[in-house]
């Protein structure tokens, strides 16, 4: 066995037993409805533009601070869904039962998670200099456990897309810091 079959194995299992955890919750009605609203909501970063915009609305001095997330999410999403994903060619995981809420299914690469990358990446400029970070973060990490609660990603795609998610944040934060 070569080293990267091994390293594919270990990863494999980690998928697996992480996959195990999330299965004594799934077909709970609450964990349901809150992972599949967290998902719908991370579509097309929906809910990272919404929490932005929502900010610069309420307060004119956080405009700055929104389109700096807007725009660093679309160049998130053109890179992640248009470049990095067609590097891989991983399968989704396999769902042997019917979903018991509505969900749309993404056609791309399972690896690595966009919501997981999005998310990492909106929440940390949002929670920059922010009171609300902590809400931030357990907002993106809920989103993120979402992809695995429904089976769209396996864990080791949420795991790069939240590391993919940080290096772009932390590189967006250093292009346009806030003042």
């Amino acid at each position: 066995m070569t080293e990267q079959s091994r390293l594919l194995a270990t990863v494999d299992e980690w998928d697996i037993r992480v996959d195990e955890w999330f299965e004594k919750w799934r077909g709970n009605p609450v964990v349901d409805r809150v992972f599949y609203a967290a998902s719908e909501l991370g579509d097309h970063s929906m809910l990272w533009h919404l929490l932005a915009t929502g900010r610069a609305a309420a307060d004119m001095r956080a405009e700055r601070s929104a389109l700096r997330v807007v725009l660093a999410l679309g160049v998130e999403s053109g890179l992640v869904n248009g470049v990095v994903k067609s590097m891989f060619n991983r399968s989704r995981p396999v769902l042997t039962t019917e979903r018991p809420l509505r969900l749309r299914i993404p056609r791309t690469s399972s690896f690595p998670s966009g919501h997981a990358s999005s998310a990492t990446m909106a929440a940390m400029l949002l929670a920059d200099r922010r009171k609300l970070a902590p809400l931030y973060y357990a907002t993106a990490a809920v989103v993120a456990a979402s992809r695995i609660h429904v089976r769209i990603h396996h864990a080791s795609d949420i795991a790069g897309g939240v590391a993919l998610g940080a290096t772009l944040g932390a590189l967006a934060r250093k292009l346009a810091p806030l003042r």
